[in-house]
């Protein structure tokens, strides 16, 4: 993912988790938060209830591998914060796509319905 596509600072992470609106599915949460800049925002992470370090990162690579595929067709101007559950690190990249998928649905982020 691109850089300006990247949240990357701590004080970003703890505004969008504390007033951000969330999205649960089995395998992530969403939490968004609108934002004023002219594009699109996206932090991941996965905290030790997903498992040790190897599965945490297995899971943030899957999240991040099935967000950017996904990141043409979403709304310009919130921040997003994925946070990886435990479910994660046994799924496979299609299923994460499709929990994405479902969440930003949800939240009203997709442009175009028919993303796949």
């Amino acid at each position: 993912m691109q850089r300006k596509f990247r949240l990357t600072r701590s004080t970003d992470f703890k505004r969008v988790r504390r007033f951000g609106k969330s999205y649960a599915h089995p395998l992530v949460v969403l939490i968004i938060q609108p934002s004023d800049l002219p594009h699109l925002r996206v932090g991941v992470t996965a905290g030790k209830t997903v498992g040790k370090a190897v599965r945490r990162n297995r899971a943030k690579r899957l999240l991040r591998a099935a967000m950017q595929s996904l990141v043409p067709d979403l709304a310009p101007g919130s921040d997003i914060l994925l946070i990886a559950r435990h479910p994660l690190t046994v799924s496979t990249l299609h299923q994460a796509r499709a929990a994405l998928q479902t969440l930003l649905r949800r939240a009203g982020l997709l442009i175009s319905p028919d993303a796949t």
